[in-house]
């Protein structure tokens, strides 16, 4: 069964809508492997500082099928399709692999571009499926992370007090 990741952030009502999320994706994929969690600087906008993570799953759904239950997620968390990219959101849940999978369909890009370009996917990411390698460049997230520019990440490990 191919195990898929999940990057989760949040930036209004975090401290409900993380922990509620989790119980969300918990009841539609079974069991997750949960990274730690990050206070991230906002990217692209000025604003409240986020809160991100990654979660593993398995599942023998489709990438689409995923995509549809992590949207229908996000708008029972008051997520609004308005909002511009780079704003504030309830919660924003993206599937960034699913396996070895490769798939560029519209909207839904498999492996997710993120993985590469934010600290705030790839460090929990690697902190989770440190072995596991990139389906495009082949390098294991590990490496990725070891590599990757921390000039621009300003985020901290941190333990909120629901966990």
């Amino acid at each position: 069964m191919p195990t898929g990741y999940i990057s989760i952030g949040s930036n209004i009502d975090k401290d409900i809508h993380i922990p509620s999320s989790l119980v969300a994706l918990k009841l539609a994929f079974g069991d997750l492997s949960v990274s730690s969690i990050y206070k991230t600087e906002p990217v692209g906008f000025v604003g409240d500082c986020f809160y991100n993570l990654v979660v593993g799953f398995q599942s023998q759904l489709s990438a689409k099928e995923i995509a549809k239950i992590l949207r229908q997620i996000e708008l029972d968390h008051g997520r609004t399709r308005e909002a511009q990219k780079f704003s504030a959101r309830t919660l924003d849940l993206d599937l960034l692999l699913l396996g070895d999978q490769i798939i560029s369909d519209g909207r839904l890009q498999i492996p997710r571009d993120e993985i590469e370009r934010y600290a705030f996917v790839l460090e929990p990411l690697a902190e989770l499926a440190p072995n596991d390698t990139h389906p495009v460049n082949g390098k294991s997230f590990t490496q990725m992370w070891q590599s990757f520019s921390k000039n621009q990440s300003a985020q901290i490990k941190i333990k909120p007090n629901w966990l």
